[in-house]
């Protein structure tokens, strides 16, 4: 096993012993902010010899007792540990609730701006709290980030997988797994359509533990002949998101650390309480990829910021992201497949105001159990500002197998959609419809494969009855965890 992967699981089988950390959630959140502290001082340290380098004086950010080098990791003459005077049990403990966490929480206070390493220091450390109740468990896992390192970039990279990972099991671990994780292969391949280019800025809202933005990233630095300028301009000026809850919002600034942005511009906020009536055009974006919680009621005090007013939230997002689109800006954006048909007023005018406004030229129609743990289906939008929709084309995608946790999505499963797609063809599992054929009292989008007759493909009763007995299970197994912990 690579040295990252068995320091991982080293920390793991040390958080099963406390009796704080009971869930994924909870074992990658605290894993994250001692990776945090653990990168900041690389990062320090790389400030400081680049300024020294170049005849400058650096300022570290940390004052001295609460960096990692004197409170976590003060080496010996051997360049290890020295444990005569790493603090250790209930010192340890202590150091960090009552010192070193109030400390860092102020940061929020000092820091010029939302977007700088302060302000993400502040907000980061008054977000989660230690649940590492013991200092001497505590001492083994800095032990081991210690370990770690983000010198070069195949050790970002090695590092970065390995927290998507995490994250992927922590998405997992839950019915609410589609909230903290989609599909990678589903991103990668919602990026390769909307083609997003250098020099735009994308844009998540929603952005959970910050996937899109990640391979957003990633598709990008792919792009040959990068500039300094270029490097530049996806470090400061590309990459912009939003979340609302605590631990999903440290964990997508430190997965976009692990991806290489240092500074992530990813603000804790929740975005709907943002009046649309408010945003500028300086405050709008080239692309937009997302996928917004669904099936979440939104406070009704919040609701008056739209103008159609419903509780939904993904319905709230979708009105929030083509508000926020740039003309002829690209959105990709998953949402419940109901909304394609569902008849109250505010789907309705929805739909009408997506078709009206903008180019909805591509849906992607994904089968249950693309999500794992949410059994709801989902389609995924695909359209331009600006001018309204003319045709659709619609992919009805079918892996020809029952998705799951052990039989996930793969980029396989939807290369011949991002193929077919490149030219808008027709085939068994993909049509077009002309806007001027759909029911202008309705706006209805349903997905009728015209080559199986217009036909629902239903599940089998044994594919519905091994759900049932997958969900049994999973159901069983949380009463039990429940019941272990009274």
């Amino acid at each position: 096993m690579p040295m990252f992967e068995q320091a991982f699981k080293n920390i793991d089988d040390v958080l099963w012993k406390e009796a704080g950390c009971t869930t994924e959630l909870d074992y990658t959140e605290q894993t994250s902010w001692l990776l945090f502290l653990k990168y900041l001082d690389g990062l320090e340290q790389e400030k400081a010899i680049e300024a020294a380098l170049n005849g400058k004086k650096y300022t570290l950010i940390l004052d001295k007792p609460y960096r990692w080098e004197e409170w976590a990791a003060p080496k010996g003459k051997n360049g290890g540990i020295d444990h005569n005077k790493a603090l250790v049990g209930d010192d340890l403990r202590d150091f960090v609730n009552l010192k070193l966490f109030p400390y860092l929480h102020g940061f929020k206070q000092k820091a010029g701006g939302p977007n700088s390493i302060e302000y993400k220091i502040g907000e980061i450390f008054g977000e989660i709290k230690n649940k590492i109740s013991s200092g001497y468990n505590l001492r083994e896992i800095i032990d081991r980030i210690d370990e770690l390192r983000f010198d070069s970039q195949s050790e970002k990279h090695e590092l970065s997988h390995l927290y998507e990972a995490k994250i992927k099991n922590m998405g997992n671990a839950g019915r609410n797994g589609g909230e903290y994780y989609t599909p990678r292969p589903l991103i990668r391949a919602i990026v390769q359509v909307v083609k997003p280019e250098i020099g735009q800025r994308i844009y998540d809202g929603a952005c959970g533990s910050a996937g899109f933005l990640c391979e957003s990233l990633a598709y990008l630095q792919s792009a040959k002949n990068l500039t300094t300028k270029d490097l530049v301009t996806l470090q400061n000026r590309t990459f912009y998101g939003k979340e609302k809850k605590s631990l999903a919002y440290v964990i997508a600034i430190m997965n976009m650390i692990l991806h290489g942005i240092e500074a992530p511009n990813i603000v804790h906020t929740n975005t709907l309480t943002e009046n649309l009536a408010d945003i500028q055009e300086k405050d709008r974006f080239d692309v937009i990829l997302a996928n917004p919680p669904f099936g979440g009621k939104e406070r009704k005090e919040v609701q008056p910021n739209f103008p159609i007013r419903t509780g939904e939230t993904a319905f709230l997002f979708l009105q929030h992201f083509i508000k926020m689109l740039k003309a002829g800006g690209r959105g990709g954006v998953v949402i419940k497949n109901t909304f394609l048909s569902n008849t109250d007023n505010a789907s309705v005018s929805l739909r009408k105001l997506l078709l009206e406004s903008c180019n909805l030229y591509t849906v992607l129609d994904c089968p249950g159990g693309t999500f794992q743990g949410a059994g709801v289906k989902t389609v995924v939008l695909f359209f331009e500002k600006g001018a309204p929709t003319r045709k659709i084309w619609i992919y009805q995608l079918d892996p020809g197998r029952n998705l799951g946790k052990t039989n996930p999505l793969n980029d396989d499963d939807l290369a011949e959609f991002v193929k077919l797609q490149k030219t808008l063809a027709d085939s068994p599992k993909s049509w077009s419809v002309d806007a001027a054929s759909i029911d202008k009292a309705t706006f209805d989008l349903s997905v009728k494969n015209p080559n199986n007759g217009g036909e629902v493909k239903h599940r089998s009763p044994q594919k519905i009855m091994d759900e049932i007995a997958s969900l049994d299970a999973e159901s069983a197994k949380v009463l039990a965890n429940i019941r272990g912990l009274l």
